[in-house]
């Protein structure tokens, strides 16, 4: 048994975060925290409902619902609905009984702000030694992406990886026109890592046909945005690329099975959690499950507060 206590958090973004499922401004969640004695164990939810997860209400009201002593097993009894409140109590629970320190930093992809601001703002991260940026797509008229995109192409460095996320935005034939474009670029052009999920997760059997279409990887998002629709797309026999946001995937210990099961081609990748999450996803997750592409977690410089310096215990003093 744990004791249980919990803290909510409101992080407004520095700019507006425009993606095909609307502007952002800001990113709300909870911090939640299991004791033994003078043992502590820190977790975090971080809903992200249009992703498919439970909301910031529900999220809330779940944790008020919870007795002030918790055991694995009344946090494994959490309903499906709540993937973010599975991940932020079983995390917890593991970093309270099962710590593990952070590894060595990896490369991360930089997030780079949607439309024209991206042609400029790749500098100073590049100066800084990143190599992988992403760029939101599908969020404007295709004409004008596409125009964007070929200045993008001559402005960034030849060396750096762009990956194009379109949250599932596009039409059948606007993702095959972007594919296409993506296959015709050269050996020394930009290298294309990957599109994120082009269509809707409801138009799987076109998103494998996509894949087996173009050489360009294709990388599944909002169809794999719990462990179990993950584990549905891998048994209908997606073999390609997998964003799993830990966040918001439901119980660790059931999504590293999975993950460890099939083998996947995974990006690790953010939804603008704390460094409470972060951590536990580079301690606990990545180490299972590796990967040979750069992680999704460069987003901290979207924030106008500090919730990802310090250790957990300080982070949870801050709200």
């Amino acid at each position: 048994m744990g004791h249980f206590a919990y803290r909510v958090y409101r992080r407004p973004f520095q700019r507006s975060l425009q993606t095909h499922h609307g502007r952002w401004d800001v990113r709300d969640g909870l911090l939640v925290r299991l004791s033994v004695g003078d043992r502590q164990g820190y977790g975090e939810i971080a809903p992200l409902p249009w992703f498919g997860s439970e909301t910031q209400a529900q999220a809330v009201a779940l944790c008020q619902s919870l007795p002030p002593k918790l055991s694995l097993g009344q946090i494994h009894a959490i309903p499906d609905r709540y993937p973010a409140c599975q991940f932020g109590l079983e995390s917890a629970w593991e970093q309270l009984h099962h710590p593990q320190p952070t590894p060595a930093p990896r490369e991360n992809a930089h997030l780079l702000p949607t439309g024209i601001d991206a042609l400029a703002a790749w500098d100073d991260p590049w100066q800084q030694g990143r190599r992988t940026f992403k760029w939101k797509i599908g969020a404007a008229p295709l004409a004008q992406e596409l125009a964007l995109f070929e200045r993008l192409l001559l402005t960034l460095p030849t060396a750096a990886t762009l990956r194009l996320d379109a949250n599932g935005g596009l039409t059948l034939n606007d993702a095959q026109i972007w594919l296409e474009r993506c296959d015709r670029l050269g050996p020394e052009a930009v290298t294309i890592d990957c599109v994120e999920q082009p269509l809707p997760p409801g138009q799987f059997p076109q998103l494998l046909g996509l894949q087996q279409r173009h050489q360009t990887a294709i990388a599944l998002d909002e169809s794999v945005a719990t462990v179990a629709q993950l584990e549905h797309c891998l048994q209908r026999g997606w073999q390609g690329v997998v964003v799993i946001k830990g966040a918001i995937a439901g119980f660790p210990s059931r999504l590293r099975q999975v993950c460890q099961g099939y083998q996947v081609d995974v990006i690790w990748s953010s939804v603008f959690e704390t460094a409470v999450a972060r951590r536990y996803i580079h301690s606990h997750l990545v180490p299972a499950v590796p990967s040979r592409r750069p992680l999704g977690f460069g987003v901290a410089h979207w924030f106008a507060n500090d919730l990802d310096s310090g250790c957990a215990s300080q982070i949870w003093s801050r709200l």
